[in-house]
């Protein structure tokens, strides 16, 4: 496995589908070890979630969108968000991502919190936002909030296929 650069990544994003759309500015997002994704929006978890072996029990917590002040500034109290990107990203089946905090929102006492983005998955991602900081935490729409960066497999796999695949792209 290697770690994509910056060349790889606009090289990928040129592609059809691209390797990353939706954007908001490529010169701003465009890192030199990955892609920084932005905030588009930000939900309360409203109900208990429940995990089984095999999905079939599978229950994912409510969530209750919450609204940007008219600055287009949100305070965020101490505890657990939801949060969905503004960015759609298509993994080719021999490119998977690894999601990590912006080193900015760490210093600020929030945490992103992410799962594998597994080859052949497209789809805009959801993440788990945790405020540590008992003083809260204040973001604005659209801020760069996470680094993904992006590693080519040793060889083609078959494609991620689970129920995440095209999600919040309608």
């Amino acid at each position: 496995m290697s770690i994509l650069s910056c060349s790889d990544i606009l090289t990928l994003i040129k592609n059809n589908p691209p390797l990353v759309e939706s954007y908001l500015s490529l010169d701003l997002q465009i890192q030199t070890n990955g892609f920084d994704l932005s905030l588009r929006s930000i939900s309360r978890l409203t109900s208990c979630g429940r995990l089984s072996l095999d999905n079939k029990n599978r229950v994912v917590s409510a969530r209750q969108k919450m609204d940007f002040g008219p600055d287009g500034t949100i305070h965020l109290e101490q505890g657990c968000y939801s949060i969905i990107y503004n960015e759609i990203v298509h993994l080719p089946k021999n490119i998977m991502a690894l999601g990590l905090s912006r080193s900015s929102l760490l210093r600020c006492g929030s945490s992103l919190h992410t799962a594998v983005w597994d080859a052949g998955y497209s789809g805009r991602s959801e993440s788990l936002l945790v405020v540590h900081n008992p003083l809260g935490q204040d973001l604005e729409k659209d801020a760069r909030i996470l680094q993904l960066v992006f590693s080519r497999l040793t060889e083609e796999s078959s494609g991620y296929d689970g129920a995440y695949q095209g999600e919040n792209t309608g």
